[in-house]
């Protein structure tokens, strides 16, 4: 695996829906104070990021579940397992939704038809594996960037700093929560890890990979928060076309269609190799049951996309990406984690 390609996936992992509610959720604090939580959540996050993976090198690329399993012990990695699970159940019903509506804008489709298209294009790209998803992801990457930086040039120009230039703490803990998910790339790091074969390599990776999605998130929420202020609407991108119209509409969608994308894959191939290695299951089989049962439950009738979203996030990303490997570390270091001896022989 190339290290573009690499940096690509950890990007693409992160930048998926969670930036299209950064600038809603950064209008109830202001620019300032958004941008304040967003750097310290990046810093956090990137942290816990070296976390999963100094342990998952030292195990020889084991996944989060893995990880959490021979440093906590069973409960341990039990409670990664689910968290992992319902964070990434959770994300991949919410893009599969989203999707949906973004093929309707764009194609006029039904959304269910838009949902079935994006699904199966996506998911074979899962199945395809690593190799084909790094490929993949760095050419939507490309294009997001074009695209999150022709949003800038649309909307910077009419931009006025008071609109934008305001604080409050009402609305803290959504951009937290946001932040947080709009950050997260650790199920992926360990297939990352593997597919590079460096420690060091990974490492410097995972400094851009928190670094550019960082900058991104910044300028896109002061683009939108300049321009429109409290009058933020909750999907961002749906404002670009009350002012360029249907030139704005087809950026409004374009953005969410490869961001959601880049993220679904990534999300989906991490996922895969979770259940694969903790379950001990045939790959074929992990995949099924990684990409079936949400495509299930939103034929169902179940997709509403945001508060989906939001549940995900709450639950399983707070818990996978913080909380667990936190405890992991501070066990590591106070010499109470639980690595059994056998599995330290053989995984170095």
């Amino acid at each position: 695996m190339k290290k573009s390609e690499a940096l690509a996936v950890l990007i693409g992992t992160q930048i998926g829906a969670g930036v299209l509610g950064l600038p809603y959720a950064a209008k109830s604090v202001g620019l300032i104070p958004a941008v304040v939580v967003l750097i310290s959540v990046m810093v956090l996050m990137l942290f816990t990021a070296r976390v999963v993976l100094d342990f998952s090198a030292r195990m020889k690329g084991a996944q989060l579940s893995t990880i959490a399993k021979r440093t906590l012990g069973r409960g341990g990695g039990l409670l990664m397992f689910v968290s992992v699970t319902v964070m990434s159940f959770g994300a991949l019903l919410a893009y599969i939704a989203g999707m949906g509506s973004v093929f309707a804008s764009l194609f006029g489709v039904s959304e269910t038809l838009g949902a079935l298209i994006f699904w199966v294009l996506a998911s074979l790209v899962i199945y395809l594996g690593l190799e084909a998803s790094g490929k993949s992801e760095l050419v939507m990457s490309l294009v997001m960037l074009f695209l999150f930086l022709a949003v800038a040039v649309m909307l910077l120009p009419r931009g006025r700093l008071e609109n934008a230039l305001y604080m409050s703490d009402s609305g803290l803990w959504a951009i937290v929560g946001v932040s947080i998910f709009a950050l997260g790339c650790h199920t992926v790091i360990p297939d990352v890890y593997k597919g590079l074969g460096s420690y060091e390599e990974t490492k410097k990776l995972l400094n851009w990979a928190f670094v550019i999605p960082t900058a991104i998130y910044a300028l896109f929420m002061a683009s939108f928060l300049l321009v429109f202020g409290t009058e933020t609407p909750q999907i961002a991108t749906q404002a670009l076309e009350s002012i360029y119209g249907r030139t704005g509409l087809i950026i409004g969608n374009l953005i969410p269609l490869f961001a959601i994308t880049t993220s679904y894959i990534g999300i989906g191939l991490a996922q895969l190799s979770n259940v694969e290695e903790y379950l001990r299951m045939d790959r074929k089989l992990a995949w099924a049951l990684t990409v079936i049962p949400p495509l299930a439950v939103y034929l169902s009738g179940v997709g509403d996309f945001v508060s989906v979203l939001g549940i995900a996030g709450d639950t399983g990303d707070l818990m996978a990406f913080i909380v667990l490997p936190m405890a992991i570390y501070i066990a590591d270091r106070l010499g109470l984690a639980s690595i059994e001896r056998e599995a330290e022989a053989r995984y170095g």
